[in-house]
């Protein structure tokens, strides 16, 4: 095998800016699911004692397989998934009293640094993706 087919057998090194995206939107997400359960549980609950609205934190958890895998169609629909976190935070953020209020403000800034991760990531990985041969003619 010469070193050119070696090359197109290797496995690719991210870049560094393809890994820190990933590495960016791993973070943020950990921390929007953290913020969701200290939010409702115990910072600011919408009950005393805590909220049931801690199980919006569940649907943040389901993309952490396919992050930690670095698949990008995870990558896709979480950056779609994260609106409905934004609008949350931007209702509460007009609606809530502080500290809810605050916190509302953290899960729109963390959202929209997931949103940005997830979007860097994807393009990254597309400018950096072999192009397909051309086919040869019949």
């Amino acid at each position: 095998m010469n070193p050119e087919e070696h090359a197109a057998y290797a496995p690719a090194t991210p870049a560094p800016l393809v890994d820190g995206s990933r590495r960016l939107a791993v973070a943020s997400l950990l921390a929007l699911i953290v913020l969701c359960l200290a939010w409702e549980l115990f910072l600011a609950p919408l009950r005393p004692g805590g909220s049931w609205l801690a199980l919006k934190a569940l649907p943040l958890c389901i993309p952490l397989a396919g992050f930690l895998k670095n698949r990008m169609y995870t990558y896709r629909w979480v950056s779609l998934l994260v609106w409905l976190y934004f609008t949350e935070g931007v209702v509460r953020a007009w609606s809530d009293r502080p500290p809810g209020q605050w916190l509302a403000m953290i899960e729109v800034a963390l959202c929209l640094v997931l949103f940005t991760a997830c979007t860097a990531h994807i393009r990254l990985r597309l400018r950096g993706a072999p192009t397909p041969a051309p086919a040869a003619p019949h």
